[in-house]
């Protein structure tokens, strides 16, 4: 399917901003050229300096600063490149991939003496340029066709602020001690303690439920599949959540959505809790999922603003644990709740209390991370102080277009998840892996209270086998970690997403494994109940190298469209993990747990060869796709040899050339 005119408008925004690292995702300058054929009229020439008709030559261009994102750290040093940037596209002005001369030429963006390229700085601008593309998209003008109010007072217009970047605050430099990444190693710590609290709290409130629907089916005389919904619809909210939390974030910064949430998350528990209706339970269950889906799309984006790309990997599988855990350890808690005389609804008022802890912690000890809410600050304060009101932050300038964000988290997102044979199969085995999570809620107790005869709480307690073989999973992730980033490094930090799978390749089979196990060990009491629960080694291992791996997979892979692809991911995994609850009784009931194990394990099974396919023919694949050219590295590496033997001979040519002038 061919990009539509917004894609290609998102690249040329990109290529403007971003010219390293576009060139890093489409070195053959594919796009470039696709979009000039189709906007031969956008085609700027670069006009003549100081009346030279010849251009700027490579190395001239070099030295002047380039266009940086609104989103990035800057610095009033000649050491940090793209110091009083401009914007790097507007709807309302028109422009190519070309590099825009005439903006480079500005006095106001020049600096005196040679640019030093800064390599924190620059990952920084990157890191935060792409989420801000991902999500809100590039910044809109005014429209034209809107008339100006009046001024006012019967007075004119005053004239524009003169060199109007000089009013742009910025950060002073890569070590600026207000940048989040700057911050003391406790300071972080702490946000990021509280950041995977309130993501904890989330995926705890997802599950315990499930030890409440008993009680739920009992007193509001319901069969056990309505009471079931509670969980599914939870899930649910997942998926609808990050549409409203992820623009939210880029635009308003990391705190503010985390506070509103986690006191809507604590409110709508509540609801659940004193619930007098079945109706009032399926509501509140639902808007409690769409506000418990905040952390699991914001806190991500906290750990990139606090932490570098050395640190940020353990950062982000730490996150990950606690995505999987939760689920996992609020069963055999919601099972000793309901066993005792609290009942069900005290499940959900533990939910709120966490909820609510969240909620305090975030409104009085966290703080905003995001850089470009921070500078936001700065001015304030900077006006304030000084009464100068011209004084404002990049962030300042954004007018939000309703239109861009609903592209750019509905339309191309599910637009890249259908057409694109890596998003959807990748999507798909994701999928399938995140609502088996949930089956087992429905399968544990199935084994290990109908089979086994345990209570709701002590039958909880087995979930501690996935929660191992999750563990054991995570160490692994952290040990291969040191040597990917040893191929990064090497490979000129130009990532290769095949570097992922190996994890995945022994995840997938140690999983279906995992799977055939528990159903052939579970279905009778004459083998010990050790033997099953020890199945969920096999089965948490595969769940966390399955899910972590694949989802960098396709960050790998797309760079420019990760997030738009990643959108589509989660929106297909939370409708299975809402979708297989319903049907996981059914199927147990029907052909029995060994069976209904063997066809899910069979499933598993059949998913296997995917990560063995994309690791060998990932890159031919990758090179078909619309939305992610793969860069040949060999071929490029060969080019650069080439390019480099060539000049050595020239040089060589100069130096002889030189000698026998001088022997003449």
């Amino acid at each position: 399917m061919p990009l539509m005119e917004e894609d290609y408008e998102n690249l040329r925004a990109e290529a403007d901003a971003e010219p390293e690292r576009y060139r890093s995702w489409d070195t053959q300058g594919q796009f470039r050229r696709e979009y000039a054929s189709l906007h031969p009229e956008n085609q700027q020439v670069e006009k003549p300096e100081n009346g030279n008709n010849s251009p700027l030559d490579e190395n001239e261009i070099e030295r002047l600063p380039t266009v940086v994102s609104t989103s990035s750290s800057g610095a009033d040093s000649p050491q940090y490149e793209g110091i009083r940037a401009r914007p790097a596209t507007s709807r309302a002005r028109s422009s190519s991939y070309a590099h825009d001369t005439d903006l480079h030429r500005s006095e106001t963006h020049r600096i005196n003496g040679q640019l030093v390229r800064n390599p924190t700085a620059l990952d920084r601008i990157n890191t935060h340029r792409s989420q801000h593309f991902g999500t809100v998209g590039s910044r809109a003008s005014t429209k034209k066709d809107k008339p100006l109010p009046n001024f006012g007072g019967g007075k004119p217009y005053p004239p524009p602020l003169p060199a109007q970047e000089e009013y742009v605050v910025e950060f002073d430099g890569h070590d600026d001690p207000t940048h989040a990444q700057n911050w003391s190693l406790k300071k972080k710590l702490i946000i990021s303690l509280i950041a995977i609290w309130a993501s904890l709290a989330a995926t705890f409130g997802s599950s315990i439920f499930s030890a409440a629907s008993v009680g739920v089916e009992r007193e509001f005389h319901v069969g056990i599949e309505v009471a079931t919904l509670g969980t599914s619809l939870f899930v649910l909210g997942y998926a609808f959540g990050p549409i409203i939390w992820a623009p939210m974030s880029e635009l308003y910064g990391r705190r503010l959505p985390i506070v509103i949430s986690s006191f809507g998350f604590g409110i709508f528990a509540i609801g659940t809790a004193t619930a007098a209706n079945i109706q009032t339970v399926m509501i509140c269950r639902f808007f409690d999922g769409l506000f418990g889906s905040c952390p699991l799309a914001v806190v991500a984006a906290i750990f990139a603003d606090i932490w570098s790309n050395e640190t940020r990997g353990m950062a982000v599988a730490c996150f990950s644990a606690t995505v999987f855990m939760g689920p996992l350890l609020a069963p055999f808690v919601g099972g000793f709740i309901t066993e005792s005389y609290l009942g069900w609804r005290w499940t959900m008022y533990i939910s709120s209390f966490m909820g609510f802890s969240s909620f305090i912690l975030s409104l009085f000890f966290l703080e905003e991370t995001y850089p470009p809410l921070i500078l936001v600050t700065k001015a304030a304060e900077l006006r304030r102080r000084t009464k100068n009101w011209g004084i404002h932050a990049k962030q300042e300038e954004i007018e939000v277009d309703v239109k861009e964000l609903i592209v750019k988290n509905v339309g191309r997102p599910l637009r890249i998840l259908f057409t694109e044979p890596i998003v959807l199969l990748i999507s798909i085995y994701m999928a399938f892996v995140y609502g088996l999570l949930y089956t087992f809620l429905t399968a544990y107790a199935l084994v290990f209270q109908g089979v086994y005869h345990m209570n709701a709480g002590v039958g909880g307690l087995t979930y501690f086998g996935l929660v191992i073989g999750e563990l054991i999973a995570f160490v692994m992730v952290i040990l291969m970690n040191s040597s990917y980033v040893r191929k990064l490094k090497a490979n000129n930090n130009i990532p290769v997403p095949e570097w992922r799978l190996p994890i995945v390749m022994i995840g997938g089979p140690v999983f279906a494994a995992g799977l055939f196990w528990f159903g052939w060990t579970g279905y009778t009491d004459k083998i010990p109940w050790i033997v099953p629960t020890l199945s969920g080694l096999f089965t948490g291992f595969g769940i966390f190298a399955i899910f972590l791996q694949l989802l960098n997979y396709i960050i790998d892979a797309y760079l420019m469209f990760a997030a738009s692809a990643i959108a589509g991911n989660t929106f297909m995994r939370s409708l299975f993990g809402a979708i297989f609850p319903l049907f996981a009784r059914y199927m147990y009931e029907g052909i029995g747990i060994n069976y209904g194990q063997t066809l899910i394990g069979a499933v598993a099974a059949v998913l296997v060869p995917l990560p063995f396919i994309f690791y060998y023919y990932g890159r031919k694949i990758r090179g078909r796709s619309t939305f992610a050219p793969a860069p040949d590295i060999a071929q490029d590496k060969r080019r650069d040899e080439e390019s480099s033997g060539e000049s050595a001979q020239i040089d060589e040519g100069a130096q002889s050339e030189e000698k026998k002038a001088e022997e003449s």
